[in-house]
């Protein structure tokens, strides 16, 4: 498996992403914003931009997320 290209840590379960977040020019260069919820794996994917939101302290906070497969179920539009 191949790792993410970007990985973010957050502390809380629920994370919105547009995919522009640090982007000069903001949401026009991104995708609609989803909102995604990290589950018991500790970790979630968005499936628009390949984003990877792990849960700090959670169990995916400080593994090898190469070798994690991608979740990316529960993106729900805003």
């Amino acid at each position: 498996m191949i790792a993410p290209p970007e990985l973010v840590r957050v502390s809380q379960p629920r994370v919105a992403c547009d995919g522009a977040t640090d982007i000069p020019g903001g949401a026009a260069l991104g995708h609609p914003r989803v909102w995604l919820q990290i589950d018991e794996h500790g970790y979630v994917d968005c499936g628009y931009c390949d984003r990877r939101f792990v849960l700090i302290g959670g169990p995916a906070d400080g593994t090898d997320h190469g070798k994690l497969p991608d979740i990316s179920e529960g993106a729900s539009p805003q």
